[in-house]
């Protein structure tokens, strides 16, 4: 499996896994870019403002690919690229930290519980990395408090990944840290 950044060329692949039915074809990523509004929007609008994102860079996430197929996807960026999450309260900010945030997967039917969720959490951890971010969170949930079907990822992933929990404001859902460089100057 690899996994890479999505880029305007990779655009294609990106449309043909999540056109496969479900939520994540209505979704398009905006959920935590643009808040509860994108439920009302209709999905086409959705897909374009993604591809636009897409198309002015950097890439907004990262596309695992098996024997040339797009089986994966993961949105990671610049929280400030995803204020809505500010919206609820279980997943506003720990601390003034510039985090990268790990805000959506999804995984084409038939590759699922097959390892891909956990390539690109580690590549996700890469590209935040090369891009100088002190750290990364997610958000994802806790499958022993809640086994639903969850796009945020379970906290066991992130917890094999090097993830702690820094913050746990309901139940279900911890808000989980991985720190990449160290801001204390020393």
């Amino acid at each position: 499996m690899i996994v890479v950044p999505l880029t305007p060329d990779l655009w294609p692949a990106l449309e043909d896994l999540l056109d496969q039915g479900g939520p994540a074809g209505r979704c398009w990523c905006m959920a935590y870019r643009v808040g509860p509004s994108y439920r009302q929007r209709p999905a086409e609008q959705n897909r374009a403002d993604l591809r636009a994102v897409v198309d002015r860079g950097p890439p907004p996430g990262l596309l695992a690919y098996r024997d040339g197929l797009a089986v994966g996807w993961c949105q990671v960026t610049p929280r400030e690229d995803v204020p809505a999450l500010d919206g609820p309260w279980r997943l506003r900010r720990v601390d003034d930290v510039p985090v990268w945030s790990i805000t959506c997967f999804y995984v084409r039917k038939g590759h699922r519980r097959a390892g891909v969720v956990r390539a690109l959490v580690d590549g996700a951890v890469d590209l935040a990395r090369r891009a100088g971010a002190p750290a990364v969170e997610a958000y994802p949930l806790d499958g022993s408090v809640s086994p639903s079907a969850t796009s945020m990822g379970y906290a066991t992933t992130f917890v094999a990944a090097g993830f702690v929990e820094v913050a746990r404001r309901s139940s279900e859902r911890p808000i989980m840290r991985l720190t990449l460089a160290d801001r204390s100057g020393g």
